[in-house]
């Protein structure tokens, strides 16, 4: 029995042994990852199918050319990518100076000098203070963990190494008006934030949707460009025939013509301003259409009245 419990607490621990490495770490990575790789040298290496990733642009903002002796600077640290908003960090500069944790940070237990987040997040400020003598350039090594919020570490939690170097005192020339909190250091591929997934089937829908509005636009207006095609032939062939078989128009006096020509002259002349306001406004076509055939259906009743007016008197009710 006793053998029995052993083995079986055997198993609980190599099985938690197995799991913990799967596990997230929200309160702030291990300093150690093990088998004696640190984690800011070799990144977060359960994350992203365990390779740094230019997805993740990580960045320090507020980074000095080059360093005065026990001056404090105020470093802001960000990470971005497309779709992940938050995540964490391991900051170090080698110990040459001091880091000092800010709002959501907190010094690493088994490396005092490194900071690292104490809650998941983005946008974390912390100080860092020169050396107190000129100790020669300050490298410093930064990794940044842009996760999917899911709780645990998989391909979608993406991350990147950024290392840089703080020149020591007097090592490069510095421009008097340079403003240190514009200056950013980062690395990762930009572009990549602003290249989002498509998803196939709103693409398929969006695509269907298009070849429908085209067909239906398309559609109107072949349907209506032929029926007024057809209705000017059917005129054209009227007036064919009732010039050649017809005897042509009938006569109409003058006394009724011309005032009916000035009514369908006026109609005309109003048609054709609507017509020409349509089109110079860029209204839809279906309206300048419309319009245009009311405006030569008016200026073919001012040709008929003219026509008939003309025509010589036919007296058909002889004896």
């Amino acid at each position: 029995m006793r053998r029995n419990f052993r083995n079986i607490s055997l198993m609980v621990v190599l099985s938690l042994m197995l799991v913990a490495p799967v596990l997230g770490n929200p309160n702030g990575p291990p300093w150690d990852a093990g088998g004696g790789n640190l984690v800011i040298e070799t990144g977060c290496t359960c994350h992203g199918g365990g390779a740094p990733s230019t997805e993740v642009v990580v960045s320090v903002s507020g980074v000095p050319r080059a360093y005065n002796v026990s001056e404090t600077y105020e470093f802001t640290i960000s990470l971005q990518h497309a779709s992940n908003d938050g995540g964490g960090f391991l900051f170090w500069d080698g110990g040459i100076g001091t880091l000092t944790a800010g709002e959501g940070s907190q010094s690493v237990p088994d490396e005092p000098g490194a900071l690292s987040q104490s809650e998941p997040g983005n946008d974390w400020v912390v100080q860092w203070t020169a050396p107190s003598e000129d100790a020669g350039p300050a490298n410093f090594q930064l990794v940044g963990n842009a996760v999917n919020g899911d709780g645990a570490p998989n391909e979608d939690d993406k991350w990147n190494i950024l290392t840089f170097t703080v020149s020591a005192p007097g090592a490069t020339e510095i421009a008097t008006d340079e403003d240190i909190s514009l200056r950013t250091i980062s690395v990762g591929d930009y572009d990549s934030l602003f290249v989002a997934e498509e998803d196939p089937e709103a693409v398929e829908a969006e695509r269907q949707e298009g070849i429908a509005h085209d067909f239906f636009a398309n559609g109107n207006l072949y349907y209506w460009t032929t029926l007024s095609m057809i209705i000017i032939a059917a005129v054209i062939q009227g007036e064919f025939y009732e010039r050649k078989f017809g005897g042509g128009p009938t006569h109409l006096d003058k006394s009724l013509a011309v005032p009916q020509g000035l009514r369908r002259g006026a109609l005309a002349a109003a048609l054709a301003v609507l017509f020409a306001y349509l089109v110079d406004s860029g209204q839809p076509w279906g309206y300048g259409l419309v319009a245009g055939m009311l405006t030569l259906w008016a200026i073919y009743g001012v040709y008929r009245t003219i026509v008939q007016a003309r025509a010589p008197k036919q007296y058909t009710d002889l004896v």
